[in-house]
């Protein structure tokens, strides 16, 4: 059986957790809002901070209905999809729910699987063990990029090239590399404007 029928076609989805927060990344920043995490990934970063979600067998397929309940009752109005890789699952039930609820949806994804579900806001962020599919950089608002190594800025100009000219750009210090890398990401974007900087600023204010 096909993880997609195991998962009744989205109408269940491996949830790892869902809270109310503040948006700490990229263009929202600040913003409150409703996350919903999906378990599995197969991308794989050695840096990545939500390690814990790579195996979705540790989360038992929960009913969207619940996630929606729980979701509608909190009074933020703003909803973040986030994994893991949320596009490893068919997103169309749940978002489909959400925004009969008049809810805004923003989708976290590094764009290497097929897009499903309708979304408010794409926050497209590739990774180089498996790029994004051609169709994500059409969908991207913002491109935010994880800066390692000086190599990486290569690699978000790589990818800056195939967004459109309406996509905010967003440089990001991998967190663990942070203080080492922030001088000279701060003197690319002085040199390179297209280019804004995004910290992980939830780190700072100590919440999830």
């Amino acid at each position: 059986m096909s993880s997609t029928e195991t998962l009744l076609g989205g109408a269940l989805l491996p949830l790892v957790e869902d809270f109310y927060t503040i948006q700490g990344e990229g263009f929202h920043t600040g913003k409150p809002a409703y996350f919903i995490r999906l378990g599995g990934c197969d991308v794989g970063c050695k840096w990545c901070d939500a390690k814990y979600t790579w195996n979705p067998k540790l989360f038992p397929p929960t009913d969207i209905e619940t996630v929606v309940r729980r979701a509608v009752e909190c009074s933020a109005k703003s909803i973040v999809i986030t994994g893991g890789e949320p596009l490893l699952y068919p997103l169309d039930p749940l978002t489909k729910r959400l925004k009969e609820e008049g809810l805004q949806i923003f989708l976290e994804t590094s764009g290497s699987h097929p897009f499903s579900g309708t979304f408010d806001w794409v926050c497209l962020s590739p990774k180089r063990k498996q790029p994004p599919l051609p169709q994500a950089f059409d969908k991207a608002d913002e491109l935010k990029v994880i800066i390692e190594t000086a190599e990486d800025f290569e690699w978000a100009e790589q990818n800056a090239e195939r967004v459109s000219d309406k996509c905010l750009l967003y440089l990001q210090p991998e967190w663990s590399r942070s203080e080492v890398m922030m001088e000279s990401i701060v003197e690319y974007a002085k040199s390179h404007p297209k280019w804004s900087i995004s910290i992980q600023s939830h780190k700072f204010m100590h919440i999830p």
